[in-house]
């Protein structure tokens, strides 16, 4: 297969995911198929998984990582610095998943395949293909 539509499905399937998480914060997902519902039960679960930040700014915790994923999936959708937005995005669910095992045990980032996901994200940044990607639109295919 073409390492350029693994790339892509690479791509949209990331961005999904965190887009999916976010929506879920919001509670489009509805209540049966939610893992915290609403906004109030995703703060309470960065708490859960964050101990080491204080109460008071637990609220600000939760508002950067939102922030971060909406940012990484619109930016991995469109392929703007797609290399730099994989990266980053690795990172952060390396540093979700880690969070997850210190805090509640190592099954939960595993059964989430959250170390997974941030394989694949690390696994992005490596490729160097352009495919429907606004780096390749304008001529940034050697900097992204």
């Amino acid at each position: 297969m073409n390492t350029r539509y693994i790339k892509v499905f690479l791509r949209i399937a990331l961005a999904i995911g965190f887009l999916s998480a976010v929506a879920d914060r919001f509670g489009l997902w509805g209540a049966e198929v939610s893992a915290w519902g609403n906004w109030n039960g995703f703060v309470e679960y960065t708490q859960l998984i964050n101990p080491w930040f204080p109460h008071q700014i637990i609220g600000v915790v939760a508002l950067a990582a939102t922030s971060f994923e909406v940012l990484f999936a619109l930016c991995l959708l469109v392929g703007f610095k797609t290399k730099f937005f994989a990266q980053l995005s690795g990172v952060l669910l390396l540093l979700f998943g880690l969070a997850m095992a210190f805090s509640t045990g190592i099954k939960g980032s595993l059964d989430y395949s959250v170390f997974t996901a941030s394989a694949a994200a690390f696994a992005l940044s490596a490729l160097d293909s352009k495919y429907l990607e606004l780096d390749g639109l304008f001529g940034t295919q050697a900097k992204s």
